[in-house]
């Protein structure tokens, strides 16, 4: 396992971090509670030792799971924490974005008590709210890094203008935004800013929600509400594309002796910008699949051909805009 230095917190920080979107079942088709604490669990003793979460993850239970893991952990390996905040929800299950002070009050002190801790060592803005200003909501945040609650301080989904206007608050020390071999967007802007900037990234959708498994074939379909039922990229001709590109990218991987998820986050981590990698999963052997992404670098010839087979395959590439929540 590769890892880096994330100050200003004071452990390594693996370059591939856990997801735990999946352990709090909402969205994708639910999970086994025991599982998903054994993933957790092995990922720590495997040297993952970054856990990435948010209250929004099944409405709580997520950071629950983690809590649950981190108790029986203890303090037999070093782990980094990452939760987010700033999506609130009611009893119909409809989530708006907040980013108040009063709400970030609110939220560290239910994130703290869900995780077990006394301190969470990276947290971040989930999406950017318009409604209150960016600066606003980074002062509040910098203020619970002076009072000990919070050891770094991140964003999710911003952009590097919104960025700018974050760090007149305060410090900014990580990003967290989507990025895969499908959805690329980010390096026209916020990957160069960041390396710029100085700004560590933590990449999410590495696996472009299973797509880069190489698992799907045209007829597979997913249980009511999983999130593949909206995703464009999962419907019709578009679904057929992206498996064409799948099935193209396949013996490039297996040309290094990789499986097709850890080809897809061995690219991610090789891009200049990118500093972590997080990979979703349910069950320790996703997580242990993991384990083979790092360590190891395309070539050139290679990373030309991987472009040449998207542009070919995927004409109107699609991006992961369905996903951002509703505004105030």
């Amino acid at each position: 396992m590769e890892y880096i230095q994330l100050d200003p917190i004071d452990k390594k920080v693996s370059r591939i971090g856990l997801g735990t979107w999946v352990m709090g079942g909402w969205m994708w088709g639910g999970a086994d509670e025991k599982e998903a604490i054994q993933t957790i669990i092995k990922a720590i003793e495997w040297g993952i030792n970054l856990i990435d979460t948010a209250p929004i993850y099944g409405f709580g239970r997520a950071e629950e799971i983690v809590g649950k893991a981190l108790k029986l952990v203890g303090n037999s390996f070093p782990f980094v924490i990452a939760t987010k905040f700033g999506l609130e929800w009611n009893e119909r299950g409809e989530i708006r974005r907040n980013s108040s002070p009063a709400r970030i009050r609110q939220e560290i002190e239910a994130s703290l008590s869900r995780l077990g801790l006394p301190v969470i060592d990276l947290y971040q803005v989930h999406w950017p709210d318009a409604q209150v200003p960016f600066e606003e909501t980074a002062y509040a945040l910098l203020k619970l890094k002076e009072e000990g609650k919070i050891r770094a301080i991140g964003v999710s989904n911003f952009s590097p203008n919104q960025v700018e206007l974050f760090r007149k608050g305060g410090p900014l020390h990580t990003l967290q935004p989507p990025y895969n071999l499908f959805e690329r967007a980010i390096e026209k802007d916020l990957l160069p800013y960041c390396l710029q900037q100085g700004i560590a990234t933590l990449t999410y959708g590495v696996l472009c929600r299973g797509l880069l498994t190489g698992k799907f074939h045209p007829h597979t379909t997913f249980p009511e509400g999983d999130l593949r039922n909206y995703d464009p990229k999962f419907q019709g001709e578009n679904f057929r594309c992206y498996l064409q590109a799948v099935e193209k990218l396949r013996p490039i991987a297996a040309k290094y002796g990789k499986s097709l998820a850890q080809f897809a986050a061995g690219w991610a981590l090789g891009q200049p910008g990118v500093s972590i990698v997080l990979w979703g999963a349910r069950r320790p052997t996703q997580i242990k699949e993991a384990l083979g992404s790092t360590g190891w670098h395309l070539n050139k010839e290679d990373l030309d051909q991987i472009d040449t087979i998207l542009a070919q395959t995927i004409p109107r590439p699609i991006g992961p805009e369905f996903m951002a929540p509703l505004e105030n």
